[in-house]
C-alpha cells in the first residue's frame, strides 16, 4: 500500500492506495490542493520509494523550490525522483531534465513521454500529475480524459500508483462527472467552507473501490513549514477552580495565554497546539461558579473537552460534574485529566473513576501538568475520540 502522508486520509483508505490503482485530489478553486499532491510526494519519496513527477505549470527549478517552502526538500531525492518536464518546452527555455515534452500542446507527445518514463522507473512507483488541470487547458478535455484511461491502463500493467491534482475549474458537465465517478479508482474532495470568502478548508473521500468507507471529511490547516494539518477548531479545557487548567494548556501548548489577577484565571486561557499531523486551538474557562454563564458559552462550537480535576480533592468532583453539565459535555467526546499525581494522597485513577462514577469507556489520564507528563497522551486519545478513530 501506498501512504499518502495526509493524516486520517490513509486511515480513510483502509491504509493507503494499492498498487495498480488510481487517485485523484479534486481540488475546489480557491483552496490550497496543490500541497495535498505535493506531501503525497515527498512523504513518499522519504520511505525511499521511487517517484514520478509531471510538471506541467513550472519549470523543474521553481518547483522544486515551491517544495521548500513546507520544509520539503526533494532535491536531495534526486536518485528516486524522475521528472517530466511538460513546461520548458511550452515558454521556449532549456532543460536538464531526461524526460522533456517537447511539445506540452500535443497529448500524442505527453503519451509517448509518460509511458516510456513508466516503463523504465521501478515497478510500484509512485506517479504524480502535478497539475491535471493545465493539461486539459493545453490538450483539449476529451483528449485528456482518453489520455488519463490510457495513463491509468499502464499504471495497472506495472503495479505503479498514479495521483493526479485536479482543480475543478468551469469545465464542461461530462468532464467533471468522468473525473468524480468514472475514470479514477478514487477520488478525494478537497474543499472549502465559505460564504463570500474562505473561512475553512477540508478534505473527504467520495470514492475508493478497495476500500470499504464511510463518509467522513476533515477540517485542515496549511502550514508553512508543515503541509497538511487536520484542524480542531475548538477544544475545550474546564474543571474546578485551583485544578491545574491553565497549567495544563500551557503544558501542552506551542503558543499560550492566559488572562490573570492577582494569579488567578479570572476569564479564560487560549492555547494552540501542532502535535502528530494535528493542530488544534484551545480553550479553558474559569473555574468559579461566578464565571458559569461564561462557561457555557465559550463552549459554543467546542469539538471536545478535557475535564480537569485535582486528584487530592475528590470534594470538588460534584462541582467537576457540574461544569460536564454546563458545558454539555455528556454530548461531546471528552477525557478526564487526573491532575496533580505528584502530590502525596493523589487518588487513583480507580478511585476517581469509582468515585466520580464515570462510565468505563470515558478515558481518565494521569497527569502531572507542571512536568508536562500525560497531557500529550490525553491529547492524543481526545483527538481520537473527536475524529471517531478513523
Amino acid at each position: 500500500m501506498v501512504e499518502t502522508g495526509i493524516p486520517r486520509l490513509d486511515k480513510f483508505l483502509g491504509d493507503g492506495i494499492p498498487a495498480g490503482k488510481s487517485m485523484v485530489y479534486f481540488n475546489h478553486p480557491g483552496v490550497e490542493g496543490d500541497v495535498f499532491g505535493m506531501q503525497t510526494l515527498y512523504h513518499n519519496l522519504s520511505k525511499d520509494i521511487s517517484c514520478v513527477y509531471i510538471t506541467s505549470s513550472s519549470n523543474p527549478g521553481l518547483m522544486k523550490d515551491y517544495f521548500t517552502e513546507f520544509g520539503w526538500s526533494i532535491r536531495k531525492f534526486e536518485d528516486k525522483l524522475t521528472i517530466i518536464d511538460a513546461y520548458s518546452s511550452l515558454v521556449g527555455d532549456l532543460s536538464d531534465e531526461k524526460y522533456i515534452v517537447s511539445d506540452p500542446e500535443n497529448i500524442e507527445n505527453m503519451n509517448e513521454i509518460i509511458i516510456q518514463v513508466m516503463k523504465d522507473v521501478p515497478k510500484k512507483s509512485v506517479i504524480m500529475v502535478g497539475s491535471l488541470s493545465t493539461i486539459m487547458d493545453l490538450c483539449g478535455e476529451e483528449k485528456t480524459l482518453e489520455a488519463i484511461k490510457l495513463w491509468n491502463k499502464m499504471t495497472l500493467m506495472y503495479d505503479h500508483v498514479i495521483i493526479y491534482n485536479f482543480t475543478a475549474w468551469p469545465y464542461s458537465k461530462s468532464t467533471i462527472h468522468a473525473i468524480k465517478d468514472k475514470i479514477f479508482n478514487s477520488v478525494i474532495t478537497v474543499g472549502g467552507i465559505a460564504e463570500r470568502v474562505i473561512f475553512g478548508q477540508y478534505f473527504g473521500v467520495l470514492k475508493a473501490d478497495w476500500a470499504d468507507h464511510k463518509a467522513q471529511s476533515m477540517l485542515f490547516r496549511v502550514l508553512r513549514p508543515g503541509g497538511i494539518k487536520i484542524y480542531i477548531p475548538k477544544i475545550l479545557v474546564t474543571g474546578p477552580f485551583d485544578a491545574g487548567k491553565s497549567t495544563f494548556v500551557h503544558s501542552l501548548s506551542t503558543r499560550a495565554i492566559s488572562v490573570d489577577r492577582l494569579g488567578t484565571t479570572i476569564a479564560l486561557d487560549h492555547g494552540h497546539i501542532d502535535h502528530k499531523g494535528f493542530s488544534a486551538d484551545i480553550f479553558g474557562t474559569p473555574g468559579q461558579e461566578r464565571f458559569d454563564p461564561i462557561i457555557k458559552m465559550i463552549s459554543g462550537e467546542a469539538l471536545g473537552i478535557f475535564l480537569v480535576v485535582d486528584s487530592t480533592a475528590p470534594k470538588d468532583f460534584v462541582r467537576a460534574k457540574q461544569m460536564l453539565e454546563i458545558t454539555k459535555g455528556y454530548g461531546l467526546p471528552y477525557v478526564i485529566i487526573a491532575n496533580k499525581q505528584d502530590i502525596p494522597g493523589a487518588m487513583s485513577v480507580d478511585d476517581i473513576r469509582s468515585q466520580f462514577n464515570i462510565p468505563e469507556d470515558v478515558p481518565i489520564i494521569p497527569v502531572i501538568a507542571t512536568e508536562s507528563k500525560g497531557v500529550f497522551e490525553a491529547f492524543e486519545l481526545l483527538v481520537e475520540k473527536i475524529t471517531g478513530g478513523a
